[in-house]
């Protein structure tokens, strides 16, 4: 067994093989005379009309720095034999003795944090080594999957600006905002992969999280100490442990342990009665609550979560007492809830726009997400696609693309493309290049958008995660 996983490891890490079947056969389909590749990557459009772009990066630096061996061109030669698939080994070989194995294409695209209508050109990928032009589109699978974090990614920061919107009317305390949507997805996810990927793209508009991996990754690929923060918080078998007789107890043990000055305790109370824990909360325990100097957080998990979260605001406001802000709505004393069921970009905003109704400010409630963040999403949420829009037959550039009378949608971009921004109004255009490229740029109002990220096996650019997150708030509304 152990060996078996140490195999399937050396397969995951193999970049040949990291691809679709049929793709091993395209080498053989293309037009006799073909010596270059143009592909790109963009949103066609989908749930969000523009995309925060994030999670590049950790592609580059996890599949194509590290060279293709000899090893991994026979382990693939092996697979597409005896899995009834041509394999192009000469030209595998060929990119081992002439680059040590780095594939010779190049990477451009949008700068990582970057917010960017869809229906615009994100990234491209250009080959011009004749002898394997094709790699540009052989490397789409491993590429194309930037979707997912992209999407996350995407997804958070719209979720901050609609959080912000809430406490830009209610709060006096903008400061907040990076902690008030809690990555709760770590176990709701397919792997520990998109575990790591989707949790990291969440951290460019949020600091909170619960999902271990994806702060690594944050760290690791995007060179930061630590990328977010979690709290101690009980989950139902820390109090269901202590028996329904020993709830109480239970939660004045999580007092014990963690409520000190400054400190932030969170105590999912449902695992009963929410009403009986919260009249206990506010009686028997609300001055063990006080004295700590620690805010307690209460997590209802269960029944409709609007309802639930103004009761138990409600709840709270009676016992502990509330301020009136700046804005005039209430503020609860010492205590907080987090709303961590049937968390999604709608019911956040039910939950708010109730509580301002009711009069309490966006203060009072945080928001753990956890399959609506990491996993009820895919490749179609942003209908993400990347397809060859040049290639060079002959020593001439032909522009190809995809026209399907079937389904205006799925028409493809043509040409050499890139993305260009105007200094003055901050608006995209993709455009082919070099003609319309280059009259543009002339006219001086325009600049490229996209830089080379990837060259031949380099990476070129190796932003940082607070460098990212600087440039995705500076496209806040």
């Amino acid at each position: 067994m152990q060996n078996d996983l140490r195999r399937l490891s050396s397969i995951l890490s193999n970049p040949i093989l990291n691809t679709d079947s049929y793709k091993a056969s395209h080498y053989l389909q293309y037009p006799q005379g073909t010596t270059a590749m143009f592909s790109y990557i963009e949103s066609r459009g989908g749930r969000y009309d523009r995309t925060l772009f994030f999670g590049l990066q950790m592609l580059i630096k996890e599949y194509l720095c590290q060279p293709i061996t000899a090893a991994m061109i026979d382990e693939a030669r092996d697979f597409f034999s005896a899995h009834g698939e041509p394999f192009n080994e000469s030209g595998w070989r060929y990119i081992v003795s002439r680059y040590d194995g780095y594939l010779p294409v190049r990477i451009r695209a949008v700068q990582e944090g970057a917010v960017i209508p869809t229906q615009n050109v994100l990234v491209t990928v250009e080959c011009d080594d004749p002898e394997v032009f094709w790699l540009a589109s052989y490397i789409e699978t491993l590429l194309l999957r930037v979707w997912y974090p992209v999407t996350v990614a995407t997804q958070s920061w719209h979720l901050r600006q609609l959080v912000r919107r809430y406490l830009e009317r209610t709060s006096d305390d903008l400061g907040q905002l990076p902690f008030k949507v809690h990555d709760f997805g770590a176990r709701g996810v397919s792997s520990a992969e998109s575990a790591a990927i989707g949790g990291a793209a969440h951290l460019v508009s949020f600091l909170g999280s619960d999902t271990v991996l994806g702060v690594l990754a944050a760290n690791t690929y995007y060179n930061k100490p630590m990328a977010a923060f979690s709290v101690p918080a009980a989950e139902h078998s820390t109090i269901t442990a202590w028996g329904r007789a020993g709830e109480i107890d239970a939660y004045r043990n999580m007092l014990r342990q963690f409520g000190r000055p400054g400190a932030i305790v969170s105590v999912v109370s449902d695992s009963y009665d929410l009403f009986a824990a919260l009249r206990m909360w506010g009686t028997e325990l609300r001055q063990a609550v006080i004295d700590s100097g620690a805010t307690l957080v209460i997590r209802p998990d269960s029944g409709d979560p609007r309802t639930i979260v103004l009761q138990t605001i409600g709840a709270l406001d009676e016992a502990f007492g509330s301020v009136i802000n700046g804005k005039g709505y209430r503020v609860l004393n010492h205590v907080r809830v987090i709303q961590g069921d049937g968390v999604n970009a709608e019911s956040i905003e039910v939950i708010l726009a109730a509580l301002e109704a009711a009069g309490y400010a966006a203060d009072n409630i945080v928001f753990g997400i956890g399959g609506a963040l990491l996993q009820q999403l895919n490749r179609d949420t942003q209908r993400f696609a990347m397809k060859c829009s040049a290639v060079k037959v002959d020593d001439a550039w032909r522009n190809v693309r995809k026209d399907p009378v079937t389904d205006a949608g799925k028409r493809s971009k043509q040409g050499r493309l890139t993305l260009l921004r105007n200094r003055r109004t901050g608006d995209y255009q993709t455009v082919t290049f070099p003609l319309a490229w280059d009259a543009r740029r002339i006219e001086g109002e325009w600049e490229d958008a996209l830089e080379t990220v990837f060259d031949g096996g380099k990476l070129l650019v190796d932003v940082s995660l607070d460098e990212v997150r600087a440039r995705a708030e500076a496209y806040e509304d």
